[in-house]
């Protein structure tokens, strides 16, 4: 489903707001443990922030703009981790506004349990979670 273009525009606050409505956003101890359960979280950070602040241990390097094409299961470009629609996907941006939209570009693929993490990876190592040194 191609999403509709609204007849009043809306500012980017507003869009936010309605598409965090659609999604179980998680925080980083839930992003931690459903990772371990076999969840797949996935970075879209930019490098240079990747190198300046580090990586979290096993998630998917994936830049913002190729996302998409990485994660449908159906795609010719997919990553091997793109497994299937029922995938828990989290995705991670650095401070939470991004991925909360890369989320549900994701769910209009139909990953249906795409989400991202709350306050993205400034509050995954706030909250002491494993990082490792900056290089996908």
């Amino acid at each position: 489903m191609v999403p509709e273009v609204p007849e009043t525009p809306i500012g980017i606050d507003d869009l936010l707001e309605r598409v965090r409505r659609t999604l179980d956003r998680v925080s980083p101890r839930d992003a931690y443990d459903l990772a371990r359960s076999g969840g797949l979280l996935v970075d879209i950070r930019y490098a240079e922030l990747r190198e300046r602040d580090g990586l979290i241990p096993g998630a998917l390097v994936v830049e913002r703009n190729e996302l998409e094409w990485r994660l449908d299961p159906l795609g010719s470009h997919r990553a091997p981790e793109a497994v299937d629609h029922d995938l828990r996907v989290v995705v991670i941006c650095n401070e939470g506004y991004a991925s909360s939209l890369a989320a549900a570009s994701l769910r209009q693929l139909g990953l249906r349990y795409a989400t991202d993490l709350v306050g993205g990876f400034q509050a995954w190592r706030a909250a002491g979670l494993p990082v490792t040194e900056g290089r996908a």
